[in-house]
């Protein structure tokens, strides 16, 4: 009798568990889920944006800073101008950073 609980109690532990991952499955195939999965990845995308502007603006406003202080030195600013361009076509070309 105790034999028999125990395999009723794991039956229903089991059924239990596969009921509750097929509704799960289930519904990351409806219209809802579909459109919850693609809004999340949308708002991925949207923080990797934002975090790729930001790194650009920093980089920016530092290229920015530079060639104001060598125009107020007085400095000649075309390596300044030209120096990332190399740079930018050698890893172009090799795939990698110097």
């Amino acid at each position: 009798m105790l034999k028999r609980m125990i395999w009723v109690g794991i039956g229903v532990v089991v059924g239990v568990v596969v009921v509750r991952k097929l509704t799960k499955a289930a519904e990351s195939v409806t219209p809802g889920g579909v459109a919850e999965r693609i809004g999340d990845a949308g708002a991925g995308m949207r923080e990797s944006l934002k975090s790729f502007w930001a790194d650009v603006s920093e980089a920016k406003q530092a290229k920015e800073a530079e060639l104001y202080d060598a125009i107020e030195r007085g400095d000649d600013i075309s390596p300044l101008l030209t120096e990332d361009e190399e740079e930018d076509d050698d890893r172009a070309l090799y795939g990698r950073q110097f």
